[in-house]
């Protein structure tokens, strides 16, 4: 009994530091702007990114070299994105208020992927240029 009891909590306490390292990385990522490769890359006309492009995102994202530095961050926010999206569909007709929560973190988790992706597309342009600007 007592083994069960220290897993659950370890497992909740686990579970609450995930959150708050995708939040924060969210946040993070919520501060850089996107440049103009990106909007044209996806399409996005509005330049508002929704909850629901995110998966598209990652997609185009992935088409990129890896750099090296946010493969673990993807996945993270992925996970995360996928526990947020599950809260959504369960639990919007039993707590309409978390649909504006949800939808938020939703497109913030998006906003992030379309951070990644910016990045990966300047990490492949500066690489081309390198590769091009080096004497053969």
């Amino acid at each position: 009994m007592i083994t069960a009891l220290i897993l659950v909590f370890s497992s909740v306490a686990c579970l609450q530091f995930f959150i708050s390292y995708c939040r924060s990385v969210i946040a993070a990522s919520g501060a850089f702007p996107l440049s103009e490769q990106v909007w044209e890359v996806t399409g996005i006309k509005d330049r508002e990114i929704r909850g629901e492009e995110f998966e598209r995102l990652v997609q185009l994202t992935s088409l990129c070299p890896d750099t090296g530095t946010d493969h673990r961050g993807i996945a993270a926010v992925s996970a995360y994105f996928g526990m947020i999206r599950f809260v959504h569909k369960t639990l919007r007709g039993a707590i309409p208020s978390i649909v504006c929560w949800t939808e938020a973190e939703l497109s913030g988790c998006a906003h992030f992927a379309a951070v990644a992706l910016d990045r990966r597309i300047s990490h492949s342009r500066n690489m081309m240029a390198q590769q091009f600007s080096s004497p053969s």
